[in-house]
């Protein structure tokens, strides 16, 4: 074949291969540039700004620790019982109180609150929290995480919408001296 006669089998081959890489290409690049692109497009739900109840007052009584559970704001027709989230509230002396995730700090093992010991023990690996949410002993490096919480008509309210990932304390390095060099 010459040049003259027109499309090579070659370079027809060529511009089929170029056709079928750039469509493959334009497919992968969809879900990419959704990322990208997707704090701008979103909408937030209603729920991330939600304050729930989790019940009177009086539900709740002074020196105790009680389980409490609250409907996910921002749930999914699929969620099923798996949107009822549960949560430890300690009321401290009426009108203090503090509402802990269930989840342990460590890998999210729910903790279990035992109150003959007034602690929290993590199942799972050991970890073991004091009544105040703040670390005893055991592989987490930190304090369970804790909910804000207000008082409104004679109900506790917390916000539901953001997970609580702050407010404890976190675990901090300490040099510790052994014979005559610092350990770091």
């Amino acid at each position: 074949m010459t040049e003259s006669d027109g499309l090579s089998r070659r370079r027809m081959l060529m511009k089929a291969g170029l056709l079928f890489n750039a469509a493959i290409g334009a497919i992968l690049a969809v879900p990419i540039v959704r990322y990208i692109l997707s704090p701008v497009t979103r909408e937030r739900k209603p729920g991330y700004e939600s304050w729930l109840s989790l019940g009177p007052l009086t539900q709740f009584p002074q020196g105790q620790t009680r389980l409490a559970t609250y409907r996910n704001p921002v749930v999914n027709p699929a969620d099923g019982e798996t949107a009822n989230i549960p949560c430890w509230v300690r009321n401290v002396d009426g009108e203090k109180f503090q509402v802990f995730a269930i989840n342990c700090a460590h890998l999210g093992c729910p903790v279990r609150w035992f109150p003959q010991s007034s602690l929290f023990m993590c199942p799972c690996h050991g970890g073991v929290y004091y009544a105040d949410g703040s670390r005893a002993s055991g592989p987490p490096e930190r304090g369970l995480f804790q909910y804000r919480f207000r008082l409104e008509k004679g109900n506790l309210l917390i916000d539901a919408g953001k997970m609580p990932t702050t407010g404890s304390p976190t675990a901090s390095l300490t040099n510790i001296t052994l014979g005559r060099r610092p350990c770091a």
